[in-house]
């Protein structure tokens, strides 16, 4: 079950929460994958999303890359959900923290996620706390560079099907670094206006 912790309600009539639950309960068109650029989903979020979703998703990853080779942070791979109460699972490659550059391809991980989302015709995603665990990206930076990348999209998107977009985080601590991230993000673009 998860719980809401925070909701920001965008101008162009899309809304972007945060709460605190697990990935893959949501009850969103599609959820999104913290995944490496193989797809292999053995650990972390990508592992737990196998877990209870089923070995097709992997199966379906590994068939995405023999296709498609390497994802990358511009263009995610998208699954169907398997077990999973979602349509479908996109996979989002976060950046390694060290390997440069990482807060522009954090930010086009996360754009290229409501594109994928877009582009399939959904109206809702859910996305968790890109790179921020075994690729060690500093959380406060990561919550900064997430909800203003979701701004940033909205506002070059504005007519926008996905008209929300989920940030969910497994603990109080990472929700709460979130909530007060977004409302920085809000006060700073109502300050612009």
């Amino acid at each position: 079950m998860s719980h809401l912790k925070a909701t920001f309600p965008l101008p162009s009539g899309q809304t972007i929460e945060i709460v605190q639950g697990d990935l893959t309960r949501e009850r969103v068109d599609a959820i999104v994958n913290a995944a490496n650029k193989h797809l292999a989903h053995s650990g972390g979020i990508a592992g737990a999303i196998v877990r209870a979703g089923g070995q097709a998703i992997q199966d379906e990853s590994d068939a995405w890359v023999r296709k498609n080779g390497l994802v990358t942070h511009a263009k995610p791979a998208y699954t169907n959900a398997g077990k999973l109460p979602c349509r479908y699972v996109i996979h989002a490659v976060g950046p390694i923290w060290g390997e440069g550059d990482e807060d522009r391809k954090l930010a086009e991980a996360v754009h290229s996620s409501l594109a994928c989302a877009e582009s399939l015709g959904l109206r809702s995603i859910a996305i968790p706390a890109i790179s921020t665990g075994i690729f060690g990206f500093p959380m406060e930076r990561a919550a900064r560079i997430i909800l203003t990348a979701l701004h940033e999209y909205y506002v070059q998107s504005p007519a926008s099907t996905v008209g929300l977009a989920r940030i969910v985080l497994r603990d109080e601590a990472t929700a709460e670094v979130f909530v007060q991230e977004g409302q920085k993000t809000s006060n700073e673009e109502m300050s612009d206006k």
